[in-house]
């Protein structure tokens, strides 16, 4: 048997893609390069990693016992390229929108400053989308604003958050004592089904209401900031996300407890943290 490295990140690549012509323009390859280094390599192992539906491939349970071997053995082979050189090593990152957009961004500022030359992908979505990001190895890492109850994905609490319900300044709910009754009462604009804080307040608070009048869904906080400024509901989001607006008094925060949450590091149990990743984490 003479598996090669060649071959290895070809399957790699395109399990991550989905497809062998975009893993031909990652890796630089010709499309024909591409199929027939994976064929050598199902030829070698003597399975299919891949199932055939027309023009699609679809990854099965070979390619899946498969792929942290393989990804373990070219990491090790890029910390042999990168043991003498100044520094290396780049990671694929996903995260919730409040952790993308809010905290990471500091963090990945600083590190850049010091490492300016390794390469670093950061996708933000919501947490449903995080989770299957690492669940089908797409990402090195995710971070969640709620948890994650896949047993194949490794979930570890990173640092606590703080939700703060709001609304506009002339609203009737900034001027009367918010009690669950008229929590119950106010239209509520909310982050989609699938977002951690949403899953976080549901569990929290909605649930005790003794009925929810919700009347919008918005899948992007910046959006729910603007609904909720121009008199159109009550919310609830990271203060982090709204911190800069509650200091120049165009959203107020409605007097009623904080809610405080874990938010989570996430990767799968059979994916190895290169030293490169590791790194970065001690930035955040």
């Amino acid at each position: 048997m003479h598996i090669t490295l060649r071959q290895l990140a070809v399957f790699v690549e395109v399990l991550k893609s989905g497809s062998t012509t975009q893993a031909s323009v990652t890796l630089a390859l010709s499309q024909s390069a591409v199929s027939a280094a994976l064929s050598e390599l199902e030829h070698q192992l003597d399975v299919k990693l891949f199932d055939r539906l027309g023009k699609r491939l679809v990854v099965n349970e070979n390619a899946r016992l498969l792929y942290p071997k393989a990804q373990a053995l070219l990491e090790d082979a890029s910390e042999i390229e990168q043991l003498f050189a100044s520094e290396g090593g780049a990671f694929r990152l996903a995260a919730s929108s409040t952790i993308g957009n809010y905290i990471l961004p500091r963090a990945i500022a600083r590190y850049r400053r010091d490492f300016p030359d390794v390469p670093l992908e950061l996708h933000v979505g919501n947490s449903r989308e995080v989770i299957q990001l690492v669940a089908e190895f797409k990402v090195d890492l995710g971070f969640i604003e709620g948890p994650c109850y896949m047993p194949e994905v490794l979930t570890r609490p990173w640092r606590d958050d703080e939700l703060v319900i709001f609304c506009a300044p002339d609203h009737p709910a900034a001027s009367q004592p918010a009690t669950l009754e008229t929590l119950s009462q106010a239209p509520w604009i909310l982050r989609e089904s699938g977002s951690g804080t949403r899953e976080v307040l549901e569990h929290a608070l909605l649930s005790q209401l003794p009925q929810f009048n919700l009347v919008m869904e918005l899948g992007n906080s910046e959006a729910i900031k603007h609904a909720v400024r121009y008199g159109l509901g009550i919310s609830c989001l990271s203060r982090r996300v709204v911190e800069e607006q509650l200091r120049d008094d165009s959203l107020v925060q409605i007097a009623y407890p904080p809610l405080h949450r874990p938010l989570y590091l996430i990767q799968h149990r059979s994916k190895r943290v290169s030293k490169a990743l590791e790194r970065f984490l001690t930035y955040c």
